[in-house]
């Protein structure tokens, strides 16, 4: 007598990026506003993560080659909430600079 085997599943596992760990989320402020006219885009990125690392995520994820990337660590505050010492904020975020006609679209 012979045992059912198992069937595979002719469809594909969903595998995230290689670099979904960055998270990249885009920073909407006046300022980013302001410089993405000059085809410079800013996003807040994972603290462990470094400029090739972002580099390689835009170009994955928007399909866009970064000429250069500068990093900004944002570093947490002090702030008093209720009468004790606590902290807010903090971070790091990336200024990605894109070559003239490319362009990312947040929509």
């Amino acid at each position: 007598m012979k045992l059912p085997t198992k069937k595979t599943s002719d469809k594909k596992e969903e595998t995230k990026s290689e670099f979904s760990w960055v998270y990249l989320e885009p920073r909407l402020t006046e300022k980013a506003a302001h410089i993405s006219t000059y085809n410079v885009y800013t996003f807040n990125v994972a603290s462990k993560a470094n400029k090739i690392d972002i580099m390689k995520a835009v170009k994955e994820k928007f399909k866009v080659t970064p000429i250069r990337v500068n990093i900004v660590v944002n570093k947490p505050k002090a702030s008093y909430i209720r009468g004790r010492i606590g902290t807010r904020g903090g971070g790091k975020k990336a200024m990605v600079y894109l070559k003239k006609g490319d362009t990312i679209n947040f929509v």
